[in-house]
């Protein structure tokens, strides 16, 4: 049975989808005007993970991740190129896919853009002014009044009073109340065509809360399963999104017993760089293409997921080697066996205590701690229960998306950025010498040559027979 950590109530909560057996879940996707960083790798890698596993489970799962393309970063960035907005974004749209598909991301059922839901954003807004919750400033914007809204704060546990004290923001000539956020935002004189629609307000651009609401609503409901999210969302976003999405559905006079907009609300944990939070100032912040530069896109899914969704994890190269040779020993595992002909069933007991950890807000560490002591029960036995255990093993990493290549392929590979060291033929024309040196009893030779190589990165496995397999360390 499914439990899954909900935000909102700070606990652990038995899953019950809305409809038996579908699962409606939207993910805060990426703002396109950048290229995407390990941050938002670690987002990416976890929700492909969440859907998986749901589907796994057997649900029938629809998801939704969107993309901004309109805000004020993108704005910035477009005039600071001299190029239109369009350009700008599908450029880095383009980017994101190719990051994806190297990660083996499985491509969201719907990827809706911010640009095109200009009228169901109106649409709610509009609602919102009708019952009162938002009003248009002297400035033109339009703003949603939060303390009209019951219950504020709610998701981020954060009181009214704790908000007001930390505001230092001055009320401007378009707010009533510093708390207040921003729906709908008057176009300036000075900002590029291309960044304005019309509404009832006037010309403008949507503010960023907004979007969520009517791209959500209007490909899963106005009541919908799974939120999720990195946690740096949780506040202003996410709460936010609960207001004016409760607030155009319900009005002022909403109550504790009409049905949420969502939920269950999921938020992957930060990610820290050498112990320190990752920004640009810093000098740690790093692309997803770049490390994948170094390392293989299944070793970084590798890492993402060896810690718990929930918890931060601390990004450094030995993690990631660590990560690479935790898979190295897996691989290890399956390469011992023919994977040509499944058997018929899987270890009932290895499956269960798999599905046991998933199903426990998707405690990844535990499943791979699981596959980690199946590799070595493989190593143990012998005849037709390791040929078992190590489909099983297969099957099981299927779920995580690890462990579907072929093992020598990949043990021989090393890592990307020893693509340029020692190539497979040479490796083979020395294995070969030291065949023939300990043929012709020349030990120290043999040895010579089996030393060589581990310094350079290759290690050699003497097997039954007369073979030696190989691989980069």
């Amino acid at each position: 049975m499914l439990q899954i950590y909900n935000t909102l109530s700070r606990s652990k909560q038995v899953f019950k989808p809305i409809e038996p057996g579908k699962v409606k879940l939207y993910v805060c996707g990426m703002t396109v005007y950048d290229f995407c960083h390990i941050g938002h790798a670690r987002v990416l890698i976890v929700f492909d993970m969440v859907v998986r596993w749901l589907r796994a489970s057997g649900y029938e799962v629809i998801y939704v991740r969107n993309i901004t393309d309109i805000d004020d970063k993108i704005i910035n960035r477009a005039i600071e190129n001299g190029e239109p907005i369009a350009a700008l974004t599908q450029r880095f749209i383009d980017a994101m896919h190719a990051d994806s598909e190297e990660l083996g991301l499985m491509h969201p059922d719907h990827e809706p853009r911010a640009t095109d839901y200009i009228m169901q954003m109106q649409g709610i807004i509009g609602r919102l002014i009708e019952k009162e919750l938002a009003y248009e400033g002297e400035n033109g914007d339009v703003n949603f009044a939060v303390r009209l809204f019951p219950g504020y704060g709610r998701l981020s546990g954060k009181s009214l009073d704790d908000l007001n004290a930390g505001e230092r923001v001055a009320v401007s000539g378009g707010k009533r109340d510093p708390l207040d956020f921003v729906l709908w935002k008057s176009a300036k004189a000075e900002e590029p065509e291309d960044t304005r629609w019309h509404s009832p307000w006037g010309e403008g651009r949507p503010g960023w809360h907004i979007e969520c609401s009517a791209m959500s609503c209007d490909l899963l409901g106005e009541h919908f399963d799974i939120h999720g999210g990195g946690a740096d969302l949780q506040f202003p976003h996410h709460e936010n999104e609960i207001a004016q999405s409760e607030g155009a559905l319900y009005g002022q006079e909403h109550k504790s017993s009409d049905a949420p907009f969502v939920n269950y609300w999921m938020h992957n944990g930060h990610i820290r760089v050498n112990e320190e939070k990752m920004s640009k100032s810093l000098g740690n912040f790093f692309l997803i293409r770049d490390v994948l530069k170094q390392f293989d896109p299944e070793v970084l899914r590798f890492f993402m997921l060896r810690a718990h969704y929930r918890s931060p994890i601390n990004y450094s190269d030995a993690q990631l080697e660590e990560a690479r040779a935790g898979l190295v020993r897996l691989y290890t595992a399956l390469s011992q066996v023919s994977l040509s002909n499944p058997p018929a069933d899987l270890h009932a007991a290895w499956v269960q205590r798999f599905a046991d950890a998933m199903n426990d807000d998707f405690n990844t560490p535990e499943a791979i701690a699981t596959l980690f002591d199946l590799a070595s029960e493989i190593n143990r036995v012998q005849g037709e229960e390791k040929t078992q255990l190590a489909h099983t093993l297969k099957a099981l990493s299927a779920n995580l998306h690890f462990l579907q290549r072929d093992p020598i392929h990949f043990l021989q590979a090393g890592s990307r950025g020893s693509e340029a060291g020692l190539s497979a033929e040479y490796i083979e024309e020395q294995i070969a010498a030291r065949l023939s040196a300990k043929q012709a009893k020349d030990f120290a030779a043999a040895d010579l040559i089996r030393k060589s190589l581990l310094e350079q990165g290759v290690v050699l496995e003497d097997k039954a027979g007369g073979i030696t397999e190989w691989r980069k360390s």
